[in-house]
């Protein structure tokens, strides 16, 4: 459509603008597009988590060797034979020995947090196994694992259910990652114990160090009753304070703390060598069945090129005349 309007040569056209195309708003709702899952390579905090619980191990028999060093001036010190000497030097030696007693919890701590990346890594990758985006996917009935992904880490704080919890995280995960082709080896065989074998000295360690720890503190406090009821009953008679038994008790709950910690080092050794071996067992199977496709997959060779005669055309065929056709 045209219209005349004024110009400065006269009336001039008035042409239609162009339509403008519509364009979306720019808050335009954008489909959810769930995360596809994918493989993460287990290898390399495996290994620091191996060498952390090593150096763990290490530390702690250099501790339980000290306290047994120690034994026998903390026996002295107890029953009051030791001189003003040689009380300066076994003060000395115990706070000595307190940085190390803090290098073995700093290298607890760095082994949880090593050893929960790679239990929540091999969490997800249980996920790619089952995923068609695996080589070789994983066919199981049901939901693999018992609880959800926030247990992983919130299930060693929790009181009571920290002493099942953590068990069967690592029993799913374990059980999620067997190869196809062994079907039930993480519930039965060598798995089965380095899984239990694990946990239990695992168990036994911390029960040990805890409780232990709880009972020195118990008879330090009662040990203190004992002494102020002692002087209290020897004020109101007139008579000495008798502490032999007093001592020969201080002395019983030292030597009972350094049974316990040898005990708990024992267990420690024991958990770190079974933790290590399923730690390899799981990273080696998630490995193979990531990075393995299936032998019905693999391409097979190419077959030799067939080549054709260089003159494929016979040319046309003539009937052959007898001598009597002739």
């Amino acid at each position: 459509m045209t219209q005349p309007y004024p110009g400065p040569g006269g009336p001039q056209p008035f042409r239609q603008p162009y339509p403008v195309p519509h364009r979306p708003g720019p808050y335009q709702p954008v489909p959810y597009q769930p995360v596809p899952p994918r493989y993460r390579p287990l290898r390399k905090i495996a290994l620091v988590s191996i060498v952390l619980m090593g150096l763990t191990a290490v530390a702690a028999v250099v501790q339980s060797a000290l306290m047994w060093s120690s034994y026998d001036e903390v026996k002295r010190f107890v029953y009051g034979l030791l001189s003003e000497e040689e009380v300066d030097r076994a003060v000395g030696s115990i706070a000595g020995t307190g940085p190390l007693l803090n290098l073995v919890s700093y290298l607890l701590m760095g082994t949880a947090i090593a050893f929960l990346i790679w239990l929540w890594q091999a969490r997800e990758n249980t996920e790619f196994l089952r995923s068609p985006l695996a080589p070789r996917p994983i066919v199981q009935d049901g939901q693999p694992h018992r609880h959800g992904t926030g247990w992983i880490v919130g299930s060693w704080f929790v009181p009571i259910l920290q002493f099942w919890y953590p068990l069967q995280i690592v029993q799913d995960v374990t059980a999620a990652s067997e190869p196809p082709e062994q079907p039930g080896a993480a519930r039965h065989g060598p798995v089965r114990t380095l899984l239990y074998g694990w946990w239990a000295t695992w168990t036994g360690f911390w029960v040990i160090l805890v409780g232990g720890g709880v009972l020195a503190f118990l008879a330090f406090i009662v040990w203190i009753v004992r002494l102020v009821d002692a002087a209290d009953t020897a004020d109101a008679t007139g008579d000495y304070v008798d502490i032999y038994d007093l001592q020969d008790f201080m002395v019983r709950v030292a030597l009972a703390v350094n049974i316990g910690f040898t005990v708990a080092t024992l267990l420690l050794i024991a958990a770190g060598v079974t933790a290590s071996l399923l730690l390899l067992r799981v990273t080696r199977w998630q490995h193979d069945q990531a990075t393995t496709p299936p032998a019905a997959a693999v391409a097979p060779p190419p077959e030799p090129p067939q080549y054709a005669p260089r003159y494929n055309n016979p040319g046309p065929t003539f009937p052959s005349y007898g001598p009597d056709q002739r």
